[in-house]
């Protein structure tokens, strides 16, 4: 990772943070055209892994996660990470392995991003 993709990595893990009450534990960023790819490790909280065990968990989990998120990042857009780029976010692509606690998600932005 570049210090501008450890950059969009830390503004990821602040805004899951303040928008959903846990950030990821580890996040990897990888810049490809006009996506920020993050890769993302320790996404889960108590409760959830809770749920996990349960029967139908792990699906209804996946569901309600990847949904949530892209929710949230409808209803409040990513300014911070924008500025950062110089770039207008335009979409977002998510998903989570919740037996590995493994997720990524992929930010498209308007513009290609700065490689390594």
């Amino acid at each position: 990772m570049n210090k501008l993709e450890a950059e969009f990595s830390n503004l990821v893990k602040a805004y899951r943070k303040r928008h959903m009450g846990k950030g990821p534990g580890r996040i990897t960023t990888t810049f490809c055209k006009n996506w920020a790819i993050c890769e993302m490790e320790g996404n889960l909280s108590p409760v959830e892994k809770f749920i996990a065990g349960a029967e139908d968990g792990k699906q209804m989990l996946r569901e309600a996660r990847t949904q949530w998120v892209k929710e949230i990042y409808r209803n409040n857009p990513p300014v911070e990470m924008e500025e950062l780029l110089g770039a207008r976010f335009l979409d977002l692509y998510v998903d989570i392995d919740i037996d590995k606690d493994f997720g990524m998600s992929i930010f498209v932005f308007d513009r290609v991003l700065p490689q390594s």
